[in-house]
């Protein structure tokens, strides 16, 4: 070890040394395997000693090197070169985002890198880049690709082939336009159709094509599940659990037998129900409530104890680790944790005697917080709800009396009165409520998709979100006022350029806005537009005018929630932050707090956000992939929709009733002559005065589908009526378009924020 960490010494701080993350020095010193996790140890423990430092992104530095890394990576002109992520265009151009970007910031420090200064750069790679000094595409700052800091991936999906008896390969998506050659026809004994898993050998140029070999066969292109195994190698999705996180498990089961332990707390008496969706299979928070004498609240939310059975450094705490979530796929879950503690060990299944962290909040008469404690516990639920039952009991309580216990029924009355409570007292701090309904994917016994539906945000799904939150605010706020460092879940205040320019837009829709810089100008807003065909609009550009959540350390707040300080507690079956948690209590009740890293902790805030951010992009994208399989044999369709997106080259239209979206190229808007106003989102007209603006009703026809590029385009047959309340633009009836087809293509309720 001691030989290791002299090499690293030597190597970070050799003068040619460009910060890199661990396994790039991995890499760039020859470690393969267990030498490879040597020297991550290694770097952690002269973190420690204060001999190197982690820089942006878990960069490693040389003490002194942190500052012009960070300084390289926010700067501009007078750098002369900066380190970031390359999103490669269709066109073979592409923009480089540097690192440490604020995320209010966004596009605006985008560099633009043209085609011929990309080089071999893939979509997702982290680049080092030279600034040019010119202004390049949108008005940008151009520069050029140097070298590759570290690939995104080298494997690849797509579409294998035979032309001119050679085998080629089409990635999926819209980053490589041409076929990577692999070879011999039929390697791996690949059949023309097939989805397989290539391996870059060589990246293409604009001077050179791509090279790469098949590695796995996933199967015929449209056979049911190939689209799932295609997205799971897209965005690397883990596999298999690894042997020692599964003899872990098995362990764990084998010594598990329900006993109640003197440091935890048998709280097996009292009343406590757990309310999921209909398909859910591990239930890891259950609720128990009463009232007391002087009208106070006494709530409980008993979150499975995850901590018992993952200890750190263990088999399955690795695994958990590294995979930091759960991801929700529309007809699989990759869970975080082997099912034998997910859906069976750690989940509250009503009848069962299983183990809790009770985080008991006492709230005052109106729902306010007064205090929060959390002890290891030990419940038994006496019922399973799903958000259905319980929407159907508010419907008619009375109807429920025979169906229910005396204590469940009177469980879920307080339960609902205190929920509103806190959802009121919510609102008037200044908490915002996007509607952004998840969209959900019908499926038959076999897997095929048979429909689409957007989900319903119902009371029941409010009462228990209202429970999560007051928990994970609750814990926050305790082991901030201990001193402590831990994970919180940090939501910035949107940039105020953003809010002027989303204050203009809401403007030219015909909305009337104070200064949206107020949160409450913004939940008023939001309020307006309920049930308003540009409601969707409306919230989308809000969303967008937001910065994104993250895991981190820094004591930032979460502003969509109006709280100064938030973490996630109420999740550890499917988030690894909340496990941290969990652990820091554990140990603070024992009477022995941890030692406290703020590098290890900005690091795994890091590690944590980017998972989830790949789980999410995942799930998105095989929901997409999964619309478009549903609606390639159905040219022609006919669907009514709403304008989600204006652009300079054509509008984006979301069906109603079955939430794909499409394209309508502006060239198909052959009627007239069509020129796009930036300002108000909208295409206009020069002849007829026709606009066409987001929030707008029109009625669209499947015109082509092409699953690999993940396009969709419509055909716009009219645009219909429009009932947006308090517009002051002139509507116009129903109004016949030309048919002619576009030319070119384009393209689990969660609980807790």
């Amino acid at each position: 070890m001691e030989k290791l960490t002299e090499t690293l010494l030597r190597h970070v701080n050799d003068t040619n040394y460009r910060p890199v993350k661990p396994k790039v020095i991995a890499k760039q010193l020859g470690l393969e395997n267990q030498d490879a996790s040597r020297l991550k140890r290694a770097i952690k423990q002269l973190v420690k000693e204060g001999k190197l430092k982690y820089g942006p992104s878990h960069f490693v530095c040389a003490i002194g090197a942190e500052r012009s890394v960070r300084s390289q990576s926010r700067s501009g002109k007078s750098a002369k070169h900066l380190i970031g992520t390359f999103r490669r265009a269709q066109g073979g151009f592409g923009f480089v985002r540097p690192e440490n970007t604020q995320a209010a910031v966004g596009r605006d420090a985008d560099i633009y890198i043209p085609a011929n200064g990309a080089g071999d750069a893939a979509n997702g790679d982290t680049v080092r880049l030279r600034l040019s000094g010119r202004k390049g595409r949108l008005g940008k700052q151009e520069g050029r690709i140097v070298d590759i800091v570290e690939r995104a991936t080298n494997r690849f999906v797509g579409t294998y082939f035979i032309q001119n008896g050679m085998g080629y390969v089409q990635v999926d998506g819209r980053f490589f336009s041409d076929p990577v050659y692999v070879g011999d026809p039929g390697a791996k004994g690949a059949q023309a159709d097939d989805k397989v898993v290539l391996e870059m050998v060589r990246f293409p140029s604009h001077l050179r094509d791509g090279e790469g070999v098949i590695v796995e066969v996933l199967g015929g292109r449209g056979e049911p599940g190939v689209d799932t195994l295609s997205i799971i190698h897209e965005f690397n999705l883990p596999g298999d659990f690894e042997d020692s996180a599964l003899e872990n498990a098995r362990k764990q089961a084998d010594n598990f037998d329900e006993s109640i332990g003197g440091r935890r707390k048998d709280l097996t008496a009292d009343t406590s129900i757990t309310i999921d969706p209909s398909t859910a299979r591990d239930f890891d928070d259950a609720i128990s409530l009463e009232k007391t004498e002087n009208g106070h609240w006494l709530l409980s939310v008993h979150i499975a104890d995850v901590s018992h059975f993952v200890r750190p450094k263990s088999g399955l705490d690795r695994a958990a680790k590294d995979r930091a979530t759960s991801v929700y796929l529309p007809d699989r879950v990759i869970p975080m944790l082997p099912e034998v503690i997910s859906n069976n060990l750690a989940s509250l299944q009503p009848g069962k005697i299983r183990y809790a962290m009770t985080a008991r909040i006492e709230l005052g008469p109106t729902g306010e917080r007064i205090a929060t404690s959390v002890t290891k516990s030990a419940i038994k639920s006496c019922r399973r709800f799903t958000y259905e039952e319980v929407d159907a009991y508010l419907a008619d309580p009375s109807r429920w009396k025979r169906k229910l216990t005396a204590a469940v029924h009177s469980l879920l009355a307080r339960m609902h009165e205190l929920a509103m409570l806190m959802r009121k007292r919510r609102m008037e701090r200044g908490s915002l409520e996007l509607s952004m309904p998840e969209l959900a994917i019908d499926l038959d016994s076999d897997g095929q998709m048979t429909g689409a539906h957007l989900e319903k945000n119902t009371e029941s799904h409010q009462i228990i979100e209202e429970f999560m939150l007051a928990a994970n605010e609750g814990v926050a706020e305790m082991l901030h006022d201990r001193g402590l460092a831990f994970l919180r879940r940090v939501h910035g205040a949107p940039d105020p350029r953003k809010l002027k320019a989303l204050n203009e837009f809401v403007k030219e829709l015909g909305l009337q806005a104070d200064s949206l810089e107020s949160r409450f100008a913004l939940q008023n807003l939001l309020e307006t537009v309920k049930d308003d065909p540009r409601q969707h609009a409306v919230n989308y550009s809000v969303l967008r005018s937001m910065q994104r959540a993250i895991y981190s350390p820094e004591e930032d707040g979460h502003y969509a929630l109006a709280s100064p300080c938030y973490c996630h507690f109420t999740s550890p079956i499917r988030r690894y932050p909340d496990l941290t948690i969990h652990r820091l209590i554990d140990a603070l009740n024992r009477g022995k707090p941890p030692e406290q890293h703020l590098g290890e902790l900005l690091a795994l805030g890091d590690h944590c956000s980017e998972r989830e951010g790949r789980a999410t992009a995942a799930e998105r994208e095989l929901t997409k992939v999964k619309l478009l399989l549903f609606l390639q044999n159905k040219i022609g369709l006919k669907l009514d929709g709403i304008v989600t997106g204006v652009e300079s080259f054509g509008l984006f239209v979301t069906g109603t009733k079955l939430p794909a979206e499409g394209f309508v190229h502006i060239s198909a808007l052959s009627d007239d002559y069509y020129k796009f106003d930036k300002a108000g989102h909208v295409i206009k007209g020069f002849r007829s005065g026709n606009t066409f603006r987001l929030g707008d009703s029109v009625k669209v026809a499947v015109a082509s589908v092409d699953v690999e590029r993940r396009k969709l385009d419509f055909r716009l047959l009219s645009k219909l009526a429009s009932s947006a309340k308090g517009s002051n633009k002139a509507r116009r009836d129903a109004k016949p378009v030309p048919k002619k087809a576009s030319k070119k293509a384009r393209r689990k309720p969660k609980k807790g924020k």
